[in-house]
């Protein structure tokens, strides 16, 4: 018996196995990796979401007041009613920790926006635009970590021909509020 041809044999049929294990353990890293990304984005765009959806609701509310007869009742439910609390668990349990924490400060910027609505702070009023620019500052800074994590593309507000975030140099309130402070 020829213990070369036997030897060979052997050699090949365990290059192959070894071959077939490792191509199979590459297809599933691939497989968990691109999972994980569809989640994450999954749940970034939840998340932004139910805050534009919270958002919208407590601008009409502060839009006019006077409407709700508890404001602050008003300004929780919308918060509940856009299932912002779930899709921040969900982000915190699928995010990195840079979106992660954008989001939380998003999150808390929509928060004093909700406590300034249920105050009865009206969209013209300055105790509004002293919370709605930082939140608005905040959703960039959140679409921009999800894009740099995503993409990894950054966003600058003079992309958009702005010169900042938060929309204060475009607002024609918080013009108006600075120029008549620098009058005083």
């Amino acid at each position: 018996m020829d213990w070369g041809t036997l030897a060979g044999a052997v050699s090949g049929g365990a290059l192959a196995m070894a071959g077939t294990v490792l191509a199979d353990r590459l297809r599933h890293r691939y497989e968990a990796d691109r999972g994980t990304g569809e989640r994450r984005r999954a749940a970034y765009l939840e998340f932004i979401t139910a805050a534009e959806a919270c958002h919208a609701r407590l601008r009409a509310i502060a839009k006019d007041p006077g409407a709700e007869a508890d404001p602050g009742a008003a300004g929780r439910a919308a918060l509940s009613e856009a299932g912002i609390y779930e899709a921040r668990e969900r982000l915190f349990l699928d995010a990195t920790t840079g979106v992660a924490s954008a989001g939380q400060a998003m999150f808390e910027r929509l928060r004093a926006l909700q406590r300034a609505v249920a105050d009865g702070a009206g969209t013209d009023s300055v105790a509004f635009h002293d919370v709605h620019h930082p939140y608005i500052g905040t959703v960039w800074a959140y679409r921009v970590a999800v894009r740099e994590e995503l993409e990894g593309q950054l966003l600058a507000p003079a992309d958009f021909g702005w010169g900042r975030w938060d929309g204060t140099d475009r607002c024609p309130t918080c013009r108006e509020a600075a120029g008549a402070g620098a009058g005083a």
